[in-house]
């Protein structure tokens, strides 16, 4: 792209879903993000517009100037998912649930579009540039729970290694549970001892094959 997106193109862009990419505006808007290559029309109906690799990039980088004034609208939040550890006790309710499910389901319709051979059952180029986030989503998605407030639960953390996690949980029976769960979402762990405190971990990496 030759120039930066206006301000009202960087709102598109910057509300897109986090993990799909899924794009919401006018057709005019999506139209210009397209002709610059930040955005792609889904050939299948409905047609909807997501974000390019150049798009992605536009969205993790922050702005060098002032946004336009946008017009007032109720904040709905933006989904991430849980890693573990976090102050408050996790969110198990309804809502939670329904937004989790959308998440995952929005994941795996990227790597339906974005795996060469549009396989599903393996992890894609976003998933191994967000491994974390990733990892943390197909937990949550499989119905473990992360740790926070308190309760127990896994924990996800980045590791030294390229494309590796590190999951721990204090109950080693979750710990097997978080393992069956990652592999199930195409990732390939293994089992570990940290050789000071003994404690148990995996290490887990997204499959290419």
């Amino acid at each position: 792209m030759s120039r930066p997106p206006t301000a009202a193109q960087r709102r598109v862009i910057d509300a897109a879903d986090p993990v799909s990419g899924r794009l919401r505006g006018t057709p005019a808007q999506l139209a210009a993000l397209v002709k610059h290559g930040l955005a792609f029309r889904h050939p299948r109906p409905p047609h909807d517009h997501f974000l390019t690799p150049a798009g992605h990039r536009i969205r993790e980088t922050p702005e060098t100037a002032p946004p336009e004034p946008a017009p007032a609208q109720p904040s709905t939040g933006v989904f991430t998912a849980r890693a573990g550890g976090e102050e408050e006790p996790p969110d198990t309710g309804p809502g939670r649930a329904r937004e989790v499910h959308s998440a995952w389901q929005g994941l795996l319709e990227l790597r339906r579009m974005t795996n060469p051979d549009g396989a599903t059952d393996r992890p894609c180029g976003w998933e191994r540039a967000h491994l974390v986030q990733a990892a943390a989503l197909a937990l949550e998605a499989a119905g473990q729970r992360p740790a926070g407030g308190g309760q127990e639960g896994y924990r996800v953390r980045a590791t030294p290694q390229p494309e590796a996690v590190a999951v721990r949980a204090e109950d080693p029976s979750a710990l097997s549970a978080c393992a069956a769960a990652l592999e199930r979402a195409g990732w390939q762990t293994g089992e570990y001892t940290e050789p000071r405190t003994r404690a148990r971990y995996l290490l887990a990496s997204p499959r290419r094959v």
